[in-house]
């Protein structure tokens, strides 16, 4: 009979599944859901697969790629709009869906800002938002602008919002601002004396919808400029 302290023969030992891009990418969902992004990372995504991190790196070249293929897994999550209704309004939803889904995992929203996802649920949430903006009338060229500024809303709104809970540090930091705001001089910052009330006023919601709003109706008003053959971001004046 095999003692306790005698080691297994490897032949003994059950096989393991073969890794697979979707296999890591969902023991990464399952890993986030659990605990949060920052420590969704190859190592420790590594152990939970009981695998080394170099075979992570066959199917993602760094932790940003890994996040990214998160974040598009995630997508897929997200209510699709009806085929009925006022354009702009299944415009909204869709994008509020995308918000609140950001909004349940804060270090995603965050990374969000900067992640490049390539996968197939974002590329059906792009084809989404064009076809809707299609269907109002926005010229083309003007609506593939328009995706990416809706996005970045919906995005930064997610990633300023979420995480922020209701711990004495965070109430501290905004009460902080709304009375710095409040006792804003009115000889040296009228405007902001004026509407001190009015700059921090209104939930989170109300707020999203009002952005949306407002960039819908400037997407769908305004041509692209001229084309120009300056670099971006613009240097420093030397």
């Amino acid at each position: 009979m095999t003692g306790p302290s005698t080691p297994r023969s490897r032949r003994e030992r059950p096989a393991k599944p073969a890794l697979t891009r979707a296999g890591i990418v969902a023991a990464a969902v399952d890993l986030l859901r659990a605990e949060d992004l920052q420590k969704v990372t190859m190592r420790r995504l590594a152990q939970e697969l009981d695998t080394g991190p170099a075979s992570l790196y066959v199917y993602f070249r760094n932790t940003a790629q890994l996040h990214a293929a998160i974040l598009d897994e995630l997508l897929g999550t997200v209510e699709p709009v009806t085929a009925e209704g006022d354009w702009r309004v299944r415009l909204e939803k869709l994008l509020t869906a995308y918000t609140a889904m950001l909004f349940a995992y804060p270090g995603l929203a965050r990374a969000a800002l900067t992640a490049r996802p390539s996968g197939e649920h974002y590329l059906n949430l792009i084809e989404t938002l064009l076809a809707l903006l299609a269907e109002g009338g926005v010229p083309g060229d003007q609506a593939a602008w328009g995706v990416d500024v809706l996005l970045q809303l919906a995005t930064a709104t997610a990633a300023e919002h979420a995480g922020h809970d209701r711990s004495a540090d965070t109430q501290d930091e905004w009460d902080t601002l709304a009375r710095t705001l409040h006792e804003a001089s009115a000889r040296t910052h009228p405007h902001v004396a004026a509407l001190s009330a009015q700059l921090i006023s209104g939930a989170p919601g109300d707020r999203l919808s009002w952005g949306l709003h407002t960039l819908i109706t400037g997407i769908l008003h305004t041509p692209l400029p001229p084309a120009r053959s300056d670099t971006w971001p613009p240097s420093a004046p030397s």
